[in-house]
């Protein structure tokens, strides 16, 4: 009896499995997961291009594989502006000159020449309160010229073969900061508290004019200054290697600064002006 019973057992699991066997390759069923909202991840942010600060053609300098061409389209690219500017500042200059004449003749200035002298006085921080023959020799030293060459390799330097952000958003060859609320561009590793920026222009004559004007202004560069007195006292050119070495305070490394200017002068002598200002 018990043996039969076991055999029944057996004949009903053949049975099942024999019914069931079709179905083994469907997968079991499982429980679908619920995603919360926090869950969910945030849609990918694609980087934004920055836009440029001005419309000028600006040539991509970083595409320019050849040396040699990338050197001669850079300089070539600037040299108009900082001849322009020279130009400007040299008509000024002249102006000066001729007042300082008139004063040493003992002459009244007249109606246009104080209002020159008032109008450059201002914008070179002049004390009003010198005397008028010291207003105008203080001017002297301020409103002169650049060595062409010198500001050409200063660019180069400053903006890495014009192929830094800063020259190509904001046409900042000279690295130049400002100090107002979006006046420029905020440097990606500007240290926390720090305010200031680094300056856009919108052309090429006005970066070049701004550069120019902080050397011939800034208390920073009044031993420049003071050479380029010297050899306009002394009837000498103004010699790029030699203005150079009042450059010191425009970077951290200093003389080290001042050296690789001379040497980009001397390696680079077949690109650059041929003849310089005097």
């Amino acid at each position: 009896m018990k043996g039969s019973l076991i055999v029944k057992v057996l004949f009903l699991a053949m049975f099942a499995a024999v019914l069931l066997a079709p179905f083994t390759f469907l997968k079991p069923v499982t429980s679908v997961p619920v995603i919360t909202e926090e869950q969910i991840p945030p849609e990918i942010v694609v980087p934004q291009v920055e836009q440029a600060r001005h419309n000028v053609s600006l040539p991509d300098f970083a595409a320019i594989s050849d040396v040699k061409e990338k050197k001669r389209q850079f300089f070539d690219f600037l040299r108009p502006a900082i001849i322009k500017e020279n130009n400007r500042l040299n008509d000024i200059r002249n102006q000066l000159l001729a007042l300082k004449v008139k004063l040493a003749m003992g002459a009244e200035l007249g109606a246009q020449g104080s209002a020159l002298l008032a109008d450059v006085g201002e914008k070179y921080r002049i004390d009003r309160k010198l005397s008028l023959k010291a207003q105008v020799d203080e001017l002297l030293l301020r409103v002169d010229l650049m060595p062409v060459s010198l500001v050409l390799v200063q660019a180069a330097n400053e903006s890495a073969w014009g192929t830094s952000r800063f020259a190509r958003i904001g046409l900042n060859f000279f690295g130049l900061w400002c100090y107002r609320p979006s006046c420029g561009m905020v440097p990606n590793g500007r240290v926390s508290g720090a305010t200031h920026e680094v300056a856009a222009f919108t052309s090429i004559d006005q970066a070049v004019q701004r550069y120019i004007h902080n050397i011939n202004t800034n208390a920073a560069y009044d031993v420049f200054r003071s050479i380029r007195a010297q050899l306009r006292l002394e009837k000498q050119p103004l010699r790029p290697e030699i203005l150079a070495t009042g450059l010191v305070p425009y970077s951290e490394r200093g003389s080290d600064y001042v050296l690789e200017l001379t040497n980009m002068i001397r390696h680079n002598q077949s690109y650059l002006e041929p003849t310089e200002a005097d």
